[in-house]
């Protein structure tokens, strides 16, 4: 389907940002001192990632984006505030000197990685408190909010986001966390993976039964639609009572590591460009076969997108 102008639509991402910190090398030896592979570090690469690369993804889709999160007053915090700008994302990073902005370290070799090492603490009360209030002052200069949830404690608020969003009319897409969807009531939809709805809803015996459940959740949480993203099964869009199932895109798959975010991204992106739901969703199935096919966290440019017109 024709991809719409999104020149001027203008997005508010707010949730966890971390540092995707990756070391490339190879491997031709293993340790004389235990049985494990020795990496020889040959480049060094850093790329936002959680929240950050969901932001990264709206603006590189065309969108006007800000920001909001919460980071450590350290390097790792300085090199996300930077990588952002490049990227053309309007970051407003609020500081914990108490917090240890997340990073994850990824050591990578012939694309295989052989480690991931998280580095991460939760933000206290006070800078949380500060982002909802800058959260308010901001609504009103955007047409769709994505609220970004890994977890990690940057959307204690996400209730009174929502409800706020919510009042002033704009649509809400959150990427869910954790067994409590009670949080996200009222949000337009919500994007989970397989294991992260199986989480909530339990095991489902066949297909039927995953869609009678879903339902049921996206029922009693008032929400328009739950977009199950299902890896190699492609996705599918539960709305008004019904299931569209688009089949996965990419032809080779590298990397599924940040496919989630350019999901939610470009559903955002092109719900407020125009796009219905389910064209939306096909947009965003395009979207994550052309970044499951790069290493690491990446993007899906505009240019991309348009290309597949």
């Amino acid at each position: 389907m024709k991809v719409p102008s999104t020149a001027s639509v203008r997005v508010l991402v707010v949730g966890d940002v971390m540092l995707d910190r990756y070391w490339f090398g190879d491997v031709s030896r293993i340790s004389p001192e235990a049985p494990v592979p020795v990496a020889k570090v040959e480049r060094t690469e850093d790329r936002p990632g959680g929240a950050a690369n969901v932001a990264r993804n709206c603006a590189a889709l065309g969108a006007k984006t800000t920001l909001l999160s919460v980071v450590g007053k350290d390097e790792p915090g300085q090199t996300l505030t930077r990588l952002l700008k490049e990227s053309g994302v309007d970051a407003s990073l609020h500081e914990d000197a108490s917090l240890n902005t997340t990073v994850k370290l990824r050591v990578v070799a012939r694309q295989q990685q052989l480690i991931r090492i998280d580095f991460e603490n939760a933000p206290d009360h006070e800078v949380l408190q500060a982002k909802l209030a800058d959260f308010q002052l901001r609504l009103g200069d955007c047409d769709v909010v994505i609220l970004s949830d890994y977890g990690k404690g940057g959307l204690t608020h996400i209730t009174e986001m929502i409800r706020l969003a919510r009042a002033a009319g704009k649509p809400v897409l959150v990427d869910p966390k954790g067994d409590d969807y009670a949080r996200y009531a009222g949000a337009t939809a919500i994007t989970p993976n397989r294991s992260e709805l199986r989480e909530v809803i339990g095991r489902w015996t066949d297909e039927a039964d995953l869609i009678a459940r879903t339902h049921r959740l996206r029922t009693s949480l008032g929400m328009d639609a739950v977009l199950l993203t299902r890896s190699e099964e492609g996705m599918t869009l539960f709305v008004d009572n019904t299931e569209i199932n688009e089949s996965a895109r990419a032809r080779e798959v590298f990397d599924v590591s940040g496919a989630g975010d350019t999901v939610i991204a470009t559903m955002a992106v092109m719900i407020a460009a125009g796009a219905t739901l389910a064209e939306a969703m096909k947009l965003a199935n395009h979207a994550a076969g052309i970044v499951v096919a790069k290493l690491g966290t990446a993007v899906a440019t505009l240019d991309e997108m348009l290309a597949l017109n």
